[in-house]
C-alpha cells in the first residue's frame, strides 16, 4: 500500500530461516505473487510486488548479515512461532547488528509481527542477552539505538495449496506457485516505539493502528476472537458441523457467541471500541471462503483454555457478571472430550492430554456431576480458583446435563442469549 502511494522507502528482503521452497518459488516468478482476498460477499485478486530480494539464512547467512548492516535498511520484521524465539534467531540478528555498528550505521526498528504476547520486549531481552555474551558495548548499543515495538497482527492466511494455485491460474491466466488466499479483515496494532517517529505516521496512513499500549488489543483478541473460536469449535465438533462458518450460520450459535462476547467478556476489556471489534468477528466467523476446521481450532484445547476462558470467567465473577455462556463452553469441551459427535462418528482429539481427557470423559459419560469432578477440576486446565466457585460449578454441571438430555444445539437453544 505504501509503495502504491509512491513511498519508495519501503520494500522487503524476504529471509527464510531454513526452508528454501518459498524463496525458490518466488525467484522463479520475479518475486511477484497473487493473493485472493475474500469476504462472505465478494472476492478478488491482488498482485503483490513488495518483495525485492529473497534469501535462505541457513544457506547464505552472509547475505542476511550484509542486508542488516546496509545503510538502506531501516527495519527488521519477524513472523515466527513462539518456539523460534531462541538462540539461533538472536544470534543472526545480533551478528547483523554488530556489523551495522562496525559500519557506523544507526539502530533499527525491530518488529515482531506474530502472536506472542509482549513480543517486542521478549525479542529485545533475547537480543541484548545474546549480545552481552559477546560484547557489553554491543549490548548497550542495541539497547540505546534500536527500537523493539510490541505488536499484534490478526489475519487468517491458510497455507499455500494446489487449490489456491489452480484458482490463481484460472483467474489470472498465469502459473503462480506462491499464490495465497486470505480474508478481507486485517488488523495490525503496533506500539509507538520507532527509530524514526515518522514511520508511525506512514503506517497509520494505510490503516495500521499505532498505539501507546498493545496489551488491551492482545487481551481482546485472546478473549473475544480466540475464546469465541474455541467455544464454537467444541460445540461444532460435537454437533457434526465441520467448519466455523457453518457453526455461526446456525441462528442459535450466532446468538450464543454474541451473548458470550457482549455479556461476559467484552464489558471488562480495555480495548477501545470493543463492540465494533465484536461485530467484525461475527462477520469473519461467517466467511465461507476460509473453511476453518472446527477440529483444527479445537486442537490443544487443554493449553488454550487457561488463556482464553479462565481469565474471562474469573474476571466476570469478580465483577458480578454472569458466566453462563463461558460455563456452556466448558461443558461443550467436556462433551467434546468423548471423541465422537452426536451422529456417532468418532474423531481424534489432538491434545497433549488427549488420552487422559478421553479416558475421563468416557468413564463418566452421562453423569454431569462426575464429569465435572473429573474434567472440570484439572488444575493444568482450569487452575484452582475457578473450579472452587460454586456459581461456576453449578452452571457447568447444569449445561452438561442439558447437553446430555437435549443435544448440544438443543441445549444452546434453551439458553437466554439476549
Amino acid at each position: 500500500d505504501l509503495l502504491s502511494r509512491g513511498d519508495a522507502r519501503w520494500g522487503v528482503f524476504g529471509v527464510a530461516m531454513h526452508n528454501p521452497a518459498v524463496a525458490a518459488a518466488l525467484e522463479q516468478q520475479d518475486r511477484l505473487y497473487a493473493v485472493r482476498i475474500a469476504s462472505a460477499s465478494e472476492s478478488g485478486w491482488r498482485i503483490c510486488g513488495a518483495i525485492a530480494r529473497t534469501c535462505v539464512a541457513a544457506l547464505s547467512p552472509d547475505n542476511v548479515l550484509r542486508a542488516i548492516a546496509a545503510d538502506s535498511t531501516r527495519w527488521i520484521t519477524l513472523t515466527v512461532t513462539e518456539k523460534a524465539y531462541a538462540a539461533p534467531l538472536a544470534d543472526l540478528i545480533v551478528r547483523g547488528l554488530a556489523a551495522r555498528r562496525a559500519a557506523g550505521q544507526g539502530g533499527l526498528t525491530i518488529a515482531s509481527c506474530d502472536n506472542l504476547s509482549g513480543n517486542g520486549r521478549q525479542l529485545q531481552m533475547l537480543c541484548v542477552q545474546a549480545a552481552r555474551e559477546k560484547d557489553d558495548g554491543l549490548a548497550s548499543w542495541i539497547d540505546a539505538t534500536c527500537a523493539f515495538p510490541n505488536s499484534m497482527v490478526d489475519r487468517i492466511v491458510p497455507a499455500a495449496s494446489e487449490a489456491t494455485a489452480l484458482a490463481a491460474r484460472e483467474a489470472l491466466g498465469v502459473a503462480d506457485h506462491a499464490a495465497l488466499r486470505t480474508e478481507a479483515f486485517w488488523e495490525w496494532v503496533i506500539e509507538r516505539r520507532f527509530v524514526d517517529d515518522a514511520d508511525g505516521d506512514a503506517l497509520q496512513s494505510v490503516g495500521v493502528q499505532v498505539v501507546e499500549d498493545v496489551a488491551p488489543f492482545e487481551v481482546a483478541k485472546l478473549r473475544l476472537l480466540n475464546g469465541a473460536h474455541s467455544a464454537l469449535a467444541c460445540i461444532g465438533a460435537v454437533a457434526a458441523l465441520p467448519v466455523i462458518s457453518e457453526c455461526i450460520g446456525q441462528t442459535v450459535l450466532r446468538a450464543y457467541v454474541h451473548g458470550l462476547m457482549t455479556r461476559e467478556v467484552g464489558p471488562l476489556l480495555k480495548r477501545p471500541g470493543w463492540q465494533a471489534y465484536r461485530d467484525a468477528l461475527l462477520t469473519r466467523f461467517a466467511n465461507p471462503s476460509l473453511q476453518h476446521s472446527v477440529h483444527q481450532i479445537a486442537s490443544d484445547s487443554s493449553q488454550k483454555i487457561p488463556q482464553r476462558w479462565v481469565p474471562s470467567a474469573l474476571d466476570a465473577l469478580a465483577h458480578g457478571l454472569g458466566v453462563d455462556h463461558l460455563a456452556f463452553a466448558a461443558a461443550a469441551w467436556m462433551r467434546y472430550c468423548q471423541a465422537h459427535d452426536e451422529d456417532g462418528a468418532a474423531y481424534t482429539i489432538n491434545d497433549p492430554l488427549a488420552n487422559t481427557l478421553h479416558a475421563l470423559a468416557a468413564t463418566h459419560r452421562g453423569d454431569a456431576h462426575a464429569t465435572f469432578n473429573a474434567l472440570g477440576t484439572l488444575n493444568a486446565v482450569w487452575g484452582t480458583e475457578l473450579p472452587a466457585q460454586l456459581v461456576w460449578r453449578d452452571a457447568v454441571i447444569a449445561h452438561l446435563q442439558a447437553i446430555h438430555t437435549h443435544g448440544v444445539l438443543g441445549a444452546v437453544a434453551r439458553m437466554d442469549n439476549n
